[in-house]
């Protein structure tokens, strides 16, 4: 586990909080036949914590990164997310609160294919109203190695320079909160533990809090702390100390 210094306990008080939530609930498919994704989930994350969460397949992990995300609206509960309350906001409502707020790395990138890669990290920084986005822009991909493909399309990149493209319009916004869903899944093990390195570089320089989605423990195993998801609950979840609480 990493060494983040003077990491805050939990509950350590709402002032040190970037993620609250509280009984939230997510279900989804028609009245008749519902399907329970999170079941009464509480959960608070402290500022600049590095946090993984694990748990196999359909255990609401990826689920529960969308609604604290802003991307999927919880059915009930509450979620405070870097000072904003999510709870009762609509679709606008939400993208509004993520902007600046939030970023997000996907495993497949979600670059769009008919821009640059200044533009892919510009664009969404422009459309929030930010100033000096191209600026900004060449500096988040000279900060991640990509300084010589800022004029390239996606096509042209590897796969690895595309998450570094990924990296960077998350990260350049100065978000409060990173959050990453298998960001190494569509890459082969030695760009992964690039990709890795250079996400945790960035959150370092930065101090954003990061959440990451993973099936790998060695990579858990660098965050601060390691929530476990099965069928759609807290199952574990290391203290301060290391130990592992099981869920009550």
């Amino acid at each position: 586990m990493t060494d983040t210094p003077n990491a805050p306990a939990p509950g350590a008080g709402s002032r040190t909080l970037a993620i609250s939530a509280r009984n939230l609930t997510l279900t989804l498919g028609q009245e008749k036949h519902p399907v329970e994704i999170l079941k009464g989930i509480d959960l608070d994350v402290q500022r600049g914590e590095v946090l993984a969460l694990l748990g196999p397949s359909g255990s609401g992990k990826s689920s529960l990164m969308a609604v604290l995300s802003g991307l999927e609206r919880a059915t009930s509960g509450s979620v405070k997310v870097a000072g904003a309350e999510f709870s009762g906001m609509d679709e606008d409502g939400l993208a509004k609160a993520r902007r600046g707020r939030i970023g997000i790395v996907l495993q497949a990138f979600h670059l769009l294919p008919t821009m640059t890669a200044t533009e892919n990290v510009a664009t969404p920084m422009e459309l929030s109203g930010a100033k000096d986005v191209r600026a900004r822009a060449t500096a988040e991909l000279e900060a991640v190695g990509l300084g010589h493909r800022l004029d390239h399309y996606p096509t042209q990149l590897s796969g690895g320079e595309q998450q570094r493209v990924a990296i960077a319009r998350a990260t350049a916004p100065r978000p409060e909160l990173i959050f990453a869903d298998e960001p190494t899944g569509n890459l082969d093990a030695a760009t992964g533990a690039e990709i890795i390195d250079m996400l945790f570089a960035r959150r370092a320089e930065t101090g954003a809090t990061l959440v990451i989605i993973t099936h790998d423990p060695s990579l858990a195993e660098r965050c601060d702390r390691i929530i476990t998801l099965a069928d759609g609950v807290i199952d574990t979840d290391t203290a301060a100390n290391g130990q592992i609480l099981a869920a009550e």
